[in-house]
């Protein structure tokens, strides 16, 4: 285990010019010393979580950028599914609040979705009101934000006994008081965010990409267990079962397979150290904006160009600055996260109708058959 590590890239037999494709291990930014580490391996797992910090809400901690994502794009891997994204109705909307969740069980004992004047709004638009489905709450209130021009709606519990309340919801009415809201007198602001990446890497049962050598699991990967939608903690067996699988595979192979030769150090011998950092930042905020805005809960044709117009003018700029400056770990993961945003992109431009968390005006209809999509990196020169 090596704290304060950040990949950058990995490192395969084609991108050394070599014959085959395995993977050999990868490139790391040590961030104490600054400098990037060669590792070589005889098989590389990528657990590197999702992509939700693409958008300008999440759930997500800080490092959930798409890296294994963008790694294995680059390496050749396909990637299947990332219009789908699902999004959690109610995050605390707060500017210190970062990603703390308001739970769903909220709404399970009775708590209403409020609009700014008090309003109650969710029954128009599910007879099943504030317990519909996450999706259909969460469209319910980007409607409604939209429709206003406000930045969060409220989710208010109040009406209920104060000992209720504290008895059944000490965390949320710890964490929110912390931020002088007292959920037992009046309504929690809230917003939804960005909470799970459906799509992903590749993979066959044993977690193997198509790359050799290179396995991928967790959120990080596609294995077609959650489809257009991702149901309760699937998640967490998926990590389970897959990384069991993908162990007892690597297990197996393990004595067939050579310790892999010297391998070329990183070579920053024509970067220099970047007085420019600020772009870094404006470029970050620019990218989760127009994602939040344009490849959101609800999405357009027109949405998704302008989206994809500018995401190609961050790629190149972010290639720009990346090929001259030293990589720090802000410039890894956006470099990654605006990759990762393209295929998101591509992918909701790919689906001609309205399946589970991809929601668009243009094609509200669902298909008569479902199919997965994948995206080829030779197709697209990835």
């Amino acid at each position: 285990m090596l704290e304060q590590r950040v990949a950058v890239d990995l490192i395969t037999e084609k991108r050394l010019g070599l014959d085959g494709e395995r993977c050999l291990g990868a490139y790391v930014l040590n961030r104490g010393s600054g400098e990037v580490d060669t590792y070589g391996a005889r098989f590389t797992v990528l657990a590197s979580g999702g992509a939700a910090k693409v958008y300008l809400y999440t759930s997500n901690p800080d490092g959930a950028c798409g890296d294994g994502i963008a790694m294995a794009w680059r390496s050749g891997c396909r990637v299947a599914n990332l219009e789908f994204n699902q999004f959690h109705p109610t995050c605390l909307y707060h500017p210190q609040a970062k990603s703390f969740l308001i739970t769903e069980a909220l709404r399970g004992e009775g708590a209403h979705l409020k609009l700014p004047n008090g309003e109650r709004f969710m029954q128009r638009f599910d007879p099943r009101a504030e317990l519909a489905p996450r999706d259909i709450v969460a469209r319910a209130i980007d409607h409604e934000m939209k429709r206003l021009g406000v930045d969060c709606v409220y989710l208010d519990i109040s009406h209920k006994p104060e000992a209720f309340i504290k008895s059944h919801f000490p965390t949320v009415y710890e964490r929110c008081l912390a931020f002088n809201i007292d959920i037992t007198k009046g309504p929690i602001p809230v917003v939804p965010a960005a909470h799970y990446t459906c799509g992903g890497v590749m993979v066959d049962q044993h977690g193997r990409t198509d790359v050799p050598g290179l396995y991928a699991i967790g959120e990080t990967s596609f294995t077609g267990l959650h489809g257009a939608n991702r149901m309760a903690s699937n998640s967490l067996l998926e990590c389970f079962v897959y990384a069991r699988s993908a162990a007892a595979d690597i297990l197996e192979q393990l004595p067939q397979i050579p310790v892999p030769a010297a391998l070329p150090r990183w070579d920053a011998s024509q970067v220099t150290d970047s007085d420019e950092d600020v772009i870094i930042a404006h470029n970050w905020d620019e990218l989760r904006r127009f994602m939040w805005d344009y490849v959101g809960i609800v999405r357009t044709n027109k949405r998704l160009q302008r989206a994809q117009h500018r995401v190609r003018l961050l790629l190149d700029e972010i290639d720009e600055f990346y090929s001259n400056y030293k990589v720090s770990r802000d410039l890894i993961e956006l470099r990654n996260l605006a990759q990762v945003a393209e295929l998101m992109i591509r992918s909701a431009m790919e689906r001609k109708e309205s399946r589970g968390l991809h929601y668009t005006l243009d094609y509200p209809q669902m298909l008569p058959e479902a199919r997965d999509t994948i995206l080829v990196p030779s197709t697209y020169g990835g």
